[in-house]
């Protein structure tokens, strides 16, 4: 999900104390100095003969309606949604995880999955009932001989990004900090590094996943290229929330020492057709090393550029045909992955409350007729936050891991989407906001008019309403991933308004 930059306008100056926030081997516990609110603790790994296991006892960090921290454990990163779950969950371990789940089967309340809360539907949460939050599952293990990373699933990306750079390493990632790693990684997941090392999940060489099992039990799976390799090739792209909990994911990581990171504004939108014919004619065919995304306000252009191992007269280069366009302000720096990453985040606090995005892709490049669609719909973006978000693909996109992928869209040009972000961050989310309804008809209207040149869509940034969003989102993979959800979740447990149902006998 996510990609920080479509939201946001990135910074091109240092933010003082960024830096890795979590380090090798550290707990929940240790990170957080959570206490660990236990209501009884009990080991539930497999079911008995008739598919029934001892009654469970929710175990973690629990929070209820009628608790101090409620409100804030409840809400989401877009406040355009409001749940009120009966209980959430904040696992501080494994066990937690299978306790959970089992209770929530032997009780009949729905389940939830949540990491870095930036679902963008709101699907993470559910009223009346449990929400089974990883976010404190935050231990690392990086093993540097063999370049494999085994981290907890609710690291978010800014940890594992400065985590692994630490290191001198690095997998792809989304360019929003606070988005789950997990969230990001199983839906596909791209950002500045994809070009250059895939997408996300085609590091995934491995995970713990929680998974439900008999009449109302729930189990711990080890999935990876050997042992119920199908199940990683499903949450390699179409693993959120759909098969089970993932606890922990291993990657193959890659070496990355430093990057060049370069920011480019163009004041107005007068050279739009021009710097967006120049784009898309040049960033999917650069060098792989090369990461580029394109965000266009109604006030203004911006280019965001990682050059992975190169240096600035190398990146400036190789971006020619587009800065040569007018005379852009141009900034750059040079340092460690996981400074310059920390170095253009944006607090959460300061960004609008509400979002609304339209994901899709692209195959040929826009002809005129689309490119002026987007500057008429940009030119009357309801707010300046809103914006028209381009990401380049090729290069080791078009390359499947071995084992294969859920993730279909490796034949795209480039990932678009239409973003709008309005009103202000409170404790009180949900309140109508009279900007709703503009900004909503803008989106919808925006995408509508696209639809011409534009195919697919990314299920890290579900399109609501969607006519066969099934194929959109997986293409032709779609039935085998029915086909695995009616072996790992016949009863259809994990389930939510476009989750993957299991195929019928």
């Amino acid at each position: 999900m996510n990609d920080f930059s479509r939201r946001k306008l990135l910074k091109a100056t240092a933010v003082a104390g960024a830096g890795a926030v979590v380090a090798q081997g550290v707990t929940a516990a240790e990170a957080h100095g959570a206490a660990t609110d236990t209501l009884g603790a009990t080991a539930v790994n497999a079911a008995s003969g008739d598919g029934k296991c001892p009654p469970a006892k929710l175990t973690g960090r629990i929070v209820r309606p009628e608790d101090p921290g409620y409100t804030d454990a409840r809400l989401g990163w877009d406040q355009l949604f409001s749940h009120y779950p009966l209980v959430i969950v904040f696992a501080q371990n494994t066990q937690d995880v299978v306790n959970a789940l089992t209770w929530a089967r032997q009780h009949d309340v729905a389940v939830r999955v949540r990491s870095g809360r930036h679902s963008l539907e709101g699907w993470s949460n559910v009223d009346n009932g449990l929400v089974i939050d990883i976010s404190e599952l935050k231990s690392v293990h990086i093993d540097n001989g063999a370049r494999i990373a085994t981290v907890g699933a609710g690291l978010n990306q800014l940890e594992a990004v400065t985590t692994l750079s630490e290191q001198n390493f690095a997998v792809t990632t989304g360019t929003e900090g606070s988005v789950g790693l997990s969230g990001a990684t199983l839906g596909g997941g791209f950002g500045f590094l994809t070009r250059w090392l895939g997408m996300a999940c085609d590091s995934l060489i491995g995970a713990e996943v929680v998974v439900a099992e008999g009449a109302e039990c729930a189990k711990v799976v080890k999935v990876d290229l050997h042992d119920n390799a199908d199940l990683l090739w499903a949450l390699r792209g179409a693993g959120n929330g759909n098969f089970g909990i993932v606890t922990s994911l291993t990657y193959k990581v890659a070496p990355l020492k430093s990057v060049t990171y370069v920011q480019a504004v163009w004041d107005g939108t007068g050279d739009l057709s021009r710097i967006f014919e120049a784009y898309q004619r040049t960033a999917p065919f650069a060098d792989d090393r090369l990461g580029t995304q394109l965000e266009i306000h109604r006030n203004q252009i911006l280019l965001f550029a990682v050059l992975a191992e190169g240096t600035p007269a190398e990146a400036k280069k190789l971006l020619t045909p587009i800065l040569s366009i007018d005379s852009p302000t141009v900034t750059v720096q040079v340092g460690n992955w996981g400074q310059v990453y920390s170095d253009f985040q944006i607090p959460t606090s300061e960004e609008p409350a509400n979002w609304k995005f339209y994901s899709q892709f692209t195959r040929k490049p826009f002809p005129k007729k689309a490119i002026e669609v987007v500057s008429s719909f940009i030119r009357d973006a309801p707010t300046d936050d809103s914006n028209f978000f381009v990401q380049a693909f090729g290069g080791a996109v078009r390359k499947s891991p071995r084992g294969g992928t859920a993730f279909p869209h490796r034949d795209a040009l480039f990932y678009s989407e239409p973003g709008a972000g309005w009103g202000t961050r409170s404790d009180q989310p949900g309140v109508c906001d009279p900007l709703t309804p503009q900004a909503q008809a803008w989106i919808a209207e925006f995408s509508l008019a696209l639809r011409p040149y534009v195919d697919g869509a990314y299920v890290n940034v579900p399109n609501i309403g969607m006519q066969d969003w099934e194929t959109a989102y997986w293409g032709s993979n779609f039935d085998r991933l029915r086909k695995i959800k009616a072996e790992y979740d016949p009863q259809n447990v994990f389930q939510y308004e476009q989750s993957i149902p299991p195929a019928s006998c």
